[in-house]
């Protein structure tokens, strides 16, 4: 009797244990498949289904434009763009009489290395102290995007400054372009300085032009870029209405 019970509860412990493993096996299987549906619901390109229902929803289009836009100019007036004023420095290298008889390599290079020692003199310790020490901002502050050089070459030098306060701006690239040249006129002529040939004069330097350092259009096409975007993606990946069978497509009729 005892070998009969023994072998009874040996068979019933197999069952029992075969079907945890297959509850089990079958839950992997189940949660493998979900991950398998979402992860080709996520990379499957749209259907044709999909960008034309997006194509014809054009009252999205533009009621999504005018709220993105809005979004966009809320965000504007709410946390502004700092200003930003420009001075202006005219730089004559005076290429005919430095080299007048010089091939167009020679002269090339000649711009390129008088470029670049005046561009050395814009961000020199000498300049950023005079505005430091003159205007009490930090030098670290400066050379971090308060300040912009723009067309480092032949003609007009462009000095840029932002600041919160117009006149701030201002203050700080009249004085960039006033340091700039006063510095440039003491390495004229020296020998490790600039060529004797070279004129530098600060052309605008009051009255400066002022605005802010990105404009309420740029916020306004942001916005309403912004929000059709991530529209869009939401009407092709999160359908409120469900997608018709082929059946239904090929036989409407």
């Amino acid at each position: 009797m005892r070998p009969i019970v023994e072998a009874f509860i040996s068979e019933v412990s197999f069952v029992c244990g075969f079907r945890y493993a297959l509850e089990e096996h079958s839950g992997y299987l189940i949660l493998r498949s979900g991950r398998g549906k979402i992860m080709t619901w996520l990379f499957s390109p749209p259907s044709l289904y999909d960008l034309i229902r997006l194509l014809k929803a054009w009252r999205f289009w533009s009621l999504g434009a005018l709220v993105g836009a809005l979004i966009g100019a809320a965000i504007f007036y709410i946390a502004p763009p700092p200003y930003r004023a420009r001075a202006t420095v005219l730089v004559d290298f005076n290429l005919e009489q430095a080299w007048p008889q010089e091939t167009d390599r020679q002269q090339f290079f000649y711009l390129e290395r008088e470029t670049r020692k005046l561009e050395e003199i814009a961000w020199s310790d000498d300049v950023m102290n005079l505005l430091s020490s003159g205007l009490l901002v930090p030098i670290n502050e400066l050379r971090d995007g308060k300040l912009e050089l723009s067309q480092p070459a032949e003609a007009g030098w462009h000095f840029y400054a932002e600041d919160k306060s117009p006149e701030r701006a201002q203050e700080l690239a009249a004085a960039w372009a006033y340091a700039f040249t006063e510095q440039a006129h003491e390495s004229i002529g020296t020998s490790t300085g600039l060529n004797s040939l070279i004129r530098v004069e600060v052309t605008q330097g009051e009255n400066l032009p002022v605005e802010r350092s990105i404009s309420l259009s740029e916020y306004l096409l942001v916005g309403a870029l912004g929000f059709l975007g991530v529209g869009s993606l939401f009407i092709l990946f999160f359908s409120l209405t469900s997608r018709p069978s082929p059946a239904e497509i090929g036989g409407g009729g």
